[in-house]
């Protein structure tokens, strides 16, 4: 008796994923829109299948494998979950650490989105920096560590990256304010 060819397999696998997909997307969808919202559930979705080709193999037969697939939508949603928590943490340390350098005193109320949008215009080296202290929670050794570097560089980098990101975040904020309607100058 021979053995199936890769290509028998490739196509075995793909039959099988393709009859996963068109018989559990609809339960695997409202489960994730349920807790996610529509927008947000169609990227979990995705996720959650993409998880499924990668372990093919581990996937049960028959109907335990709509558990299993709600299974790992179950741990993609808690990871999204836990991303959002810590995106406003961050949001909320940067919040107080620019309070803290009187930079935001005078405003009581900052949208989020202005933090982000500042963050999102530093470099790639830079975020990481922000996000492995402010986000994570990284002491300066342990940055160190993770990044390869020396502690005095560690320094040297974060209090650059935090004084562009100052910069980056007067100038959405000035933008953000000139762009209101009632403001804006006729």
């Amino acid at each position: 008796m021979s053995q199936p060819s890769a290509a028998d397999r490739g196509t075995d696998s793909t039959r099988h994923f393709d009859s996963l997909f068109a018989t559990h997307h609809e339960a695997v969808f409202k489960y994730c829109a349920r807790r996610l919202g529509p927008t947000e559930a169609e990227d979990a979705v995705a996720d959650v299948f993409a998880i499924t080709w990668r372990r093919l193999d581990a996937v049960p037969p028959g109907d335990a494998s709509r558990a299993w697939l709600i299974g790992v939508a179950y741990k993609v949603v808690g990871n999204r979950f836990r991303s959002r928590r810590r995106r406003n943490r961050l949001a909320q340390r940067l919040l107080s650490e620019q309070a803290a350098i009187g930079h935001i005193a005078d405003s009581p109320v900052v949208d989020t989105r202005l933090i982000h949008q500042a963050l999102d215009e530093l470099s790639r080296a830079d975020r990481e920096l922000i996000r492995l202290s402010s986000w994570d929670g990284l002491s300066r050794p342990e940055i160190a560590q993770v990044l390869g570097i020396s502690v005095n560089a560690v320094d040297q980098r974060l209090h650059r990256a935090r004084s562009r990101l100052k910069v980056h975040f007067d100038r959405v904020s000035s933008q953000g304010k000139s762009s209101r309607p009632e403001e804006a100058s006729i």
